[in-house]
């Protein structure tokens, strides 16, 4: 093999390398890990080819915003792969809960829109019991 040829195949293979190491910690690595707790405002299954559960969580608190004189709720935005945890949150939605999640730095179709993936939930409260009047 000529020298020139040699200098390609190192070239190629550290190329090969480094996409390899951007694509796992783009999307395999786990950047963060936590637990939010909070109400959730809605949980659905979307998706045109792979249906995912998308959902938004409303935490206690408030942030303060840009605007002068205005206050908003923090919200947390979340996606779920399994079945099961799915269900769960479904059962839970009408009391606070604690969701269990990890982050990832980029976003794949059959995982979810975010980059927060919830793996587990704990029931933080007591039912709420909502008053008719």
């Amino acid at each position: 093999m000529s020298t020139g040829g040699k200098v390609i195949s190192w070239v190629s293979g550290i190329a090969v390398l480094a996409l390899a190491a951007f694509i796992f910690f783009k999307f395999c690595f786990v950047y963060s890990e936590g637990v939010n707790e909070g109400d959730i405002n809605y949980f659905q299954k979307e998706g045109f080819i792979f249906k995912t559960y998308e959902g938004k969580m409303i935490q206690t608190g408030l942030k303060n915003t840009k605007v002068q004189g205005s206050i908003q709720s923090n919200e947390f935005k979340f996606s779920v792969v399994s079945e099961s945890v799915a269900k769960q949150i479904d059962e839970g939605s009408n009391t606070g809960v604690k969701l269990h999640w990890k982050r990832y730095l980029g976003t794949l179709p059959w995982r979810g829109n975010s980059q927060y993936i919830v793996d587990s939930i704990y029931v933080a409260n007591a039912p709420r019991v909502s008053v008719q009047k």
